[in-house]
Formats: C-alpha cells, sequence, structure tokens
C-alpha cells in the first residue's frame, strides 16, 4: 500500500519513470480518496459520519482492510490539505475510470456529502465542479444523488 501511494505521487509529481514501474491503480485509488476527503471537509469539519463513511466505501470499492483503508485515509487528507486544486485529481479519475466508473466515484461523494444528512452549498458546488471536471452529466450526476438519497432515507424531493 505505501509503495502505491509513493508511486501515485510520483505519477503527479511529474516522475513518469517511478510510475511507470509501479501499480497502474494507484492514482485511481488516491484521486478518489482525495476528492472524498474534499467533499467530507467543505463545510468546516469531517466528523465521524464521514471519516466511516468514506472508510466503507474505499474498503469495499477497493477491497481494502480496515488497516489499509485507514493509511489510504490518512494519506489523501495529508495530500488534500497540501493541495489548493483539485484539477490534477479528477484528471487521474478521467485517466483512469471508465464512464460506469465516473458516475459510481459521483455516487461515493454524493454518499460522504449526506452523510451528515445535509448538503451544504460548498458541497453542492464541489459536486457540479467535479461532475463537470471528470465528464459526468448532470442527469447522472442527480440521478447518483437521488440513489443515495433513497438509500440513506434522505427526502428525496
Amino acid at each position: 500500500m505505501i509503495n502505491r501511494l509513493k508511486i501515485f505521487l510520483n505519477q503527479l509529481a511529474g516522475d513518469d519513470e517511478q510510475a511507470a514501474a509501479g501499480h497502474p491503480f494507484a492514482a485511481k485509488e488516491m484521486a478518489a480518496a482525495v476528492l472524498l476527503v474534499e467533499a467530507a471537509s467543505l463545510d468546516g469539519n469531517i466528523g465521524e459520519a464521514e471519516m466511516e463513511t468514506i472508510r466503507r466505501l474505499v474498503t469495499e470499492r477497493f477491497e481494502m482492510n480496515r488497516e489499509e483503508a485507514d493509511l489510504l485515509f490518512a494519506e489523501a487528507k495529508k495530500v488534500q490539505s497540501n493541495s489548493s486544486q483539485l484539477v490534477r485529481f479528477t484528471k487521474a479519475v478521467k485517466d483512469h475510470y471508465d464512464e460506469d466508473e465516473r458516475i459510481e466515484l459521483i455516487e461515493m461523494l454524493w454518499e460522504v456529502v449526506y452523510a451528515d444528512r445535509v448538503l451544504h452549498e460548498y458541497e453542492s458546488n464541489l459536486m457540479r465542479r467535479v461532475g463537470g471536471l471528470i465528464y459526468v452529466s448532470d442527469r447522472d450526476r442527480g440521478l447518483a444523488a437521488k440513489r443515495v438519497r433513497r438509500r440513506l432515507g434522505i427526502d428525496n424531493r
């Protein structure tokens, strides 16, 4: 896991030689985790519900154990706090995810955003921006939000 994170960071830094020698999904996993952490932190606080949602999603989606998920979450928090732009992460998503996987990521992001049962203005804005940057249509983004609200029992107006 540590090696996969190092490879991802080298990919972001442009060290293609180092990145080419590694696991091709490292960038995919870290990019998704950073976006999930960004979504969780936009309301000013990463609450326990949001942390648990991210851990569960990462564990299920990337078939990790709890320890690996916690490590990825911690590393994603570090990367996210040191980054002022999401473009490099959305580019990694766009480059490594097919259309269905990008929609699935949007659904994961909605789960994090709705973990506290409240949609904040900044979270809504992030969902629009990320959806556009990873080429998920407004329609697919809206349908993903609806599925998440239904699953979480949130009023689906």
